[in-house]
């Protein structure tokens, strides 16, 4: 009897070592799956980033410094694979730490003379990710921001190494009253370390960079991403609107994937949760980043509510086989466990051919026009969608400085009237009514004999 009670004895001190064991496995694998093992990682040496260890950071001193700002500042030296966050180089080096930025970055500027007004508001800030075969369409985007917007503008810009020179020289040769609407900074992409590979391919080319955005821009509090194929038919500054609108809980905005159901795509294939009835389409996106980093987001992965940067990691390891659309569908699944959390706009605010290839089914649009225009699919470069390609390519002609009224509208109206064939042409007028009004308010600003 006695030898059974010891033998019970082991059995149970045993199973309480394993549990022990096994528990602290899985908090390790959690640790390290999420790409920072501290919340305060120590920086590493890398030949291939070029940036010396924090140890040597502290002692090189003033002469350390100056090296960093001369030889790599503007240089294309930071790999895509390597995980430097710029939040933690030294505050002097570049501002934001960027490859490139402009001069006027962040300060106070008196807007076009013939507006005649000095801005005292902190700027608009706007961020795109531009990769592959996407500069021009990434101009066009920020010209538009630029032609109608009445406040001062702050690009962020991330960009591979060889479309950087692209974006600097372009910005640069814009006219000085143009200049004088905006600055930016350019920055390098760049992944967590690990499975920086497969982040990177996750969806179309760095377009998952967008999930990093609150981890790397540390200073910035609040941003409005857009996909490269994003045009804004009014200014910018109407959607920055909606941050004062968000409750106490809501950290983003984001509009519906689908107005209609019955030709939705998540409700019908989605292999994954997904927000709402339609899922949410993450092209264009406002975010409080201060509210992002802060927040602890509900998941399906553990019991234990998870801080952004220790949420991406694993949710890309959990759901990567089940994901068709990358990025966007991770951040359905956030949103679907968090629904509090997101403040949802109305489809103006993010118009794609969804919403006009089948017949009209975006009664916002009908009501107040289109706002922002999404070219998803690649409307823009092929004839699949005449409409948008010639709202596209009337924004990229119209030449700076020129009236808006004949070097714009007219012509496109013109052009528009070669769509009515198709859909979307058909209500084409949609896609013109925000944006006379767009021009109407500008006009009104100029002073007469201007």
């Amino acid at each position: 009897m006695q030898r059974y009670f010891r033998v019970l004895l082991f059995c149970i001190i045993f199973a309480f070592f394993s549990v022990l064991y096994v528990f602290n496995q899985l908090a390790s694998s959690l640790e390290a799956q999420s790409g920072w093992t501290d919340s305060k990682p120590q920086f590493k040496a890398s030949v291939q980033s070029g940036y010396p260890s924090r140890v040597g950071r502290k002692q090189a001193g003033k002469d350390g410094l100056q090296y960093l700002h001369e030889n790599d500042r503007c240089k294309n030296s930071v790999s895509v694979t390597h995980w430097n966050p710029y939040w933690r180089l030294p505050p002097g080096v570049c501002g934001m730490n960027c490859l490139m930025e402009s001069p006027s970055r962040d300060k106070e500027v008196r807007l076009d003379s013939s507006i005649g007004e000095v801005t005292h508001k902190e700027p608009v800030r706007l961020a795109v990710v531009a990769c592959g075969a996407r500069l021009e369409e990434t101009l066009t985007m920020l010209k538009s921001a630029v032609l109608f917007g009445r406040r001062q503008l702050h690009f962020h810009i991330f960009a591979e190494d060889d479309l950087q020179s692209g974006f600097r020289d372009t910005l640069e040769s814009w006219p000085l009253s143009v200049r004088s609407k905006f600055s930016y900074t350019l920055y390098p992409i760049t992944f967590p370390s690990e499975n920086a590979n497969e982040w990177k391919r996750l969806f179309k080319p760095c377009a998952s960079q967008r999930l990093f955005l609150p981890l790397i821009l540390r200073d910035v509090d609040s941003l409005l991403y857009v996909d490269t194929d994003i045009l804004f038919l009014q200014p910018v500054e109407e959607i920055w609107k909606f941050l004062s609108q968000f409750n106490s809980s809501q950290v983003a905005a984001m509009a519906p994937e689908h107005e209609e159901p019955r030709i939705a795509w998540y409700n019908r294939f989605a292999r994954h949760p997904y927000y709402g009835k339609t899922g949410v389409n993450s092209g264009v996106m406002l975010m409080n980043m201060t509210r992002i980093r802060a927040k602890y987001f509900k998941n399906d992965m553990t019991t234990v509510a998870l801080q952004w940067e220790e949420l991406l990691m694993p949710l890309l390891q959990k759901y990567k086989l089940n994901i068709t659309w990358g990025d966007q569908d991770l951040l359905n699944i956030i949103f679907h466990h968090n629904p509090e959390s997101l403040f949802v706009f109305p489809c103006q605010w993010n118009y794609r051919p969804d919403h006009c290839i089948y017949g009209s089914n975006c009664a916002a649009a009908e009501d107040h026009g289109v706002y922002i225009l999404h070219g998803n699919r690649g409307v823009y470069h092929d004839d699949k969608q005449p409409a948008f390609r010639a709202i596209y390519q009337a924004i990229q002609k119209y030449q700076f400085e020129g009236d808006m009224v004949s070097g714009l509208l007219f012509p496109l109206e013109e052009k528009l009237k070669g769509t009515r064939h198709t859909y979307c042409g058909r209500v084409s007028h949609l896609f013109t009514k925000r944006l006379q009004k767009s021009i109407s308010d500008l006009q009104k600003e100029i002073p007469r004999g201007t």
